[in-house]
């Protein structure tokens, strides 16, 4: 059984820092809407790293928002729906194509710079998008922008107090309402932090895999804090695995982004054969789950651990000026974007499902809320339409601070205790443990599934269990045993869901079941699993 706490404590025994809002996480959800409460409020913003460690820095793409006239919220929403297999909750996906736009009106006026064509933002077209609707910056480093500029904003507003490499153990929760936050400083001391709110923007869960595009502090803590706290976390099933990441000996399975494709690159196997038509009628603009399944299918077909992707039918000149980060860092390995092949493999990417909140980034838990992709808001559906992640961080960022400007004030402290625990060491060190279960999670919950290969890792996962009882106090500590809930929670909703839909594809049920499967996987700490009907669309 997973416990309540993860750590023995006292609170009336611990020193406590009383704030307004806590602000968990560092990425363009925790950074904006830390922006955003702090107009009105005392925030305090804890990251595990610094402010600059977050997946957003790495988001190449861009941020989908209807702003071109020949555009409308209409087709964004069809786009969004389409992509979500239809998983979408239909009012989540209103909020987001309708308020987009004020959102990036938001983050200019907070200083990002987008790049603009002819005194207008240049828009360029992702794959599954029917329009041009998305906004880049410096090319390919539109995340690295948005990060430069609301990071720097942060560290000047006077109402943002930051604590950089503190890691927030569990929230503090008291009959379904949240008090704030059990919080380990650098030295190992700890304190809890009190709040009139708490928001979870921790990011996604991308190390569970051996091989992801995500930074090594995507450990699915925010998705375990919950639920260990009593929120629900639903559809963590659906897992994107970006098709095409850099697969070359020394370097890191670095984006080659969405975008080339949509400039016309091509995709062929060993043999030099470009392969998508066998699979989709939009080739390499398909939706990634498919390009990602046919890349893996090639590579079984040539016996190969890559594929190509060919982009060398542009200049020298113009793949320098669109995508220079992307350029660069393939030189960097010796390979050149404009004349060479360039080797990719699908790696993991990105999870669409989290913790449930409402229209307002509220979960189950008063006073708790998730923003970004630690949250489960409904837009994504079973699978992210490109570009949306950035778009609903910042739709609902601006949804929980309106929000928590309503909340009242917080009540008395309550008398939390958890003295259970023993004090036993873990043995095996937990970089071994990390590394078997991210090749476990690959092997038998990656891209493809089946029953007897979940059920297998299922059992594997449980085995490691044993960490609960053992006296945890490193930051790896706890991260691994998040990583172990989130793995647990994943491979279980695998398990149960036996079609195949959007991020999730079972080769024992390859078929789509909208009579039977058109709901949600919830999960909860008290109720175990529950089923969610899905509003129609």
């Amino acid at each position: 059984m997973i416990p309540r706490y993860m750590v023995n404590f006292d609170l009336e025994q611990l020193p406590t820092v009383h704030t307004d809002v806590i602000v968990i996480g560092a990425g363009i959800a925790g950074l904006f809407t830390a922006l955003r409460s702090a107009e009105k409020h005392k925030v305090l913003m804890v990251t595990k790293k610094s402010l600059l460690d977050s997946n957003t820095r790495y988001a190449q793409g861009g941020i989908a928002a209807v702003i071109s006239d020949e555009d409308s919220p209409a087709y964004h929403r069809q786009d969004t729906l389409i992509a979500g297999a239809g998983l979408c909750s239909s009012s989540a996906v209103d909020v987001l194509v309708h308020e987009g736009p004020a959102g990036v009106k938001d983050l200019v006026r907070m200083g990002t710079e987008f790049d603009m064509e002819d005194g207008r933002y240049a828009l360029t077209k992702e794959g599954a998008h029917s329009q041009r609707r998305i906004l880049h910056a410096q090319g390919d480093a539109t995340g690295a922008e948005i990060v430069r500029a609301l990071s720097e904003k942060t560290k000047q507003d006077p109402n943002i107090e930051i604590w950089d490499d503190h890691f927030v153990i569990d929230l503090i929760t008291h009959e379904g309402e949240c008090f704030g936050a059990l919080v380990q400083r650098p030295n190992g001391s700890r304190v809890f932090v009190k709040a009139k709110a708490t928001l979870l923007c921790t990011g996604g869960a991308g190390q569970l895999f051996r091989y992801t595009t995500n930074p090594d502090i995507a450990t699915g803590d925010g998705i375990a804090i919950g639920y260990r706290a009593g929120a629900h976390i639903r559809d963590v099933e659906f897992v994107q695995f970006h098709p095409t990441a850099l697969c070359y000996p020394g370097a890191p399975r670095f984006l080659i982004s969405e975008a080339v494709r949509g400039e016309g690159a091509v995709l062929r196997n060993m043999n030099g054969e470009r392969f998508m038509e066998r699979y989709h009628p939009q080739l390499e603009l398909a939706p990634r789950d498919i390009v990602a399944r046919a890349i893996v299918s090639e590579m079984e077909n040539t016996k190969s651990t890559f594929v190509y992707i060919d982009f060398t039918h542009e200049s020298e000149e113009s793949v320098k000026q669109r995508f220079p980060t992307i350029y660069e860092t393939c030189l960097y390995y010796g390979l050149d974007l404009s004349s060479d092949w360039i080797p990719v493999a699908p790696a993991a990417h990105y999870m669409m499902g989290g913790l449930e909140t409402d229209l307002h980034g509220e979960t189950q838990v008063k006073r708790l809320f998730a923003c970004g992709e630690v949250s489960s808001t409904g837009v994504h559906g079973a699978n992210r339409l490109a570009s949306n992640s950035l778009s609903e961080a910042i739709v609902f960022g601006r949804r929980i601070v309106k929000r928590i400007d309503k909340l009242p004030p917080i009540g008395e402290t309550p008398p939390v205790r958890e003295l259970k625990r023993s004090q036993e060491h873990a043995t095996q060190p937990v970089v071994e443990k990390k590394l078997k279960l991210q090749k476990l999670m690959l092997r038998y919950a990656g891209l493809v599934r089946n029953g007897k290969g979940l059920a297998k890792g299922y059992e594997e996962l449980k085995r490691h269990l044993t960490i609960f009882d053992c006296s945890l106090s490193k930051r790896e500590e706890y991260e691994f045993a998040n990583l172990l809930i989130c793995g647990l929670l994943t491979t279980e909703a695998a398990l149960i869901r036996e079609e195949s839909r959007g991020g999730h594809y079972r080769e024992d049920f390859p078929e789509r079941d909208d009579l039977v499967w058109r709901k949600h996987t919830v999960f909860s700490r008290g109720n175990g699993t529950t089923e969610g009907r899905i509003d129609d669309v």
